[in-house]
């Protein structure tokens, strides 16, 4: 689907960290944990991003997580950042297939940007009442307020700056119906995999999202 939405909401999720709230089309589907495109023009220029759901639903609106830094923030990035409600941004999507399913448990290992993902198939596992993990490795968390209620909800979050393995090894249960996700940059995809072997999981059987 190819459409003009409008913005809703923009909050400050974090370090760097932003979440754009966008009204959803007539028509528009989506679930956790697949991506959508946002277009613009910026002094002339076209510009195409992806950007991977952090909303465990679509209903009304729908949102995403964007994470600038500041010293190598392009124009597109800096375009996100000065949107406000009622502007009106170009969207295409959904894509992507390695999205939460209502499996009855959901561990999602994420990295970076990849919390997004991560509270967003959390809270829709939640709402499902089903079971969910988290393993988010960083050293600036975002969407601090969701993961802080999520665990109160009973949903197990570790957030490291280092090794995940140890806390990977904890969250995987192998219960019949228990889904694995991963979704980050490269460097971060090769560490989970690692933590994964190393835990003695079937990496084959995980959802993939690789950020690049």
């Amino acid at each position: 689907m190819d459409a003009t939405v409008a913005v809703s909401a923009v909050r400050d999720v974090g370090p760097d960290t932003i979440a754009l709230e966008l009204e959803s089309p007539d028509g528009f589907t989506a679930q956790p944990g697949q991506f959508v495109k946002l277009l613009g023009t910026v002094d002339g220029e076209e510009y195409a991003r992806f950007y991977t759901l952090s909303s465990p639903s679509v209903d009304d609106t729908f949102e995403v997580t964007v994470g600038v830094d500041p010293e190598e923030a392009g124009a597109f990035s800096r375009y996100l950042l000065a949107l406000t409600p009622g502007d009106t941004l170009d969207i295409s999507g959904p894509f992507g297939r390695n999205f939460y399913d209502g499996e009855s448990r959901a561990v999602v290992l994420a990295g970076g940007p990849g919390v997004g993902p991560a509270v967003g198939i959390a809270e829709a596992a939640l709402a499902d009442g089903s079971e969910a993990a988290i393993v988010y490795q960083t050293d600036a968390p975002a969407h601090q307020e969701r993961l802080d209620a999520l665990r109160e909800a009973g949903v197990s979050v570790s957030i490291t700056a280092g090794d995940i393995s140890a806390a990977v090894e904890d969250a995987v249960t192998g219960d019949p119906g228990e889904q694995l996700f991963v979704y980050g940059f490269a460097e971060f995809v090769d560490d989970a995999t690692a933590a994964l072997e190393a835990a003695a999981v079937d990496a084959d059987e995980a959802k993939f999202e690789n950020f690049g």
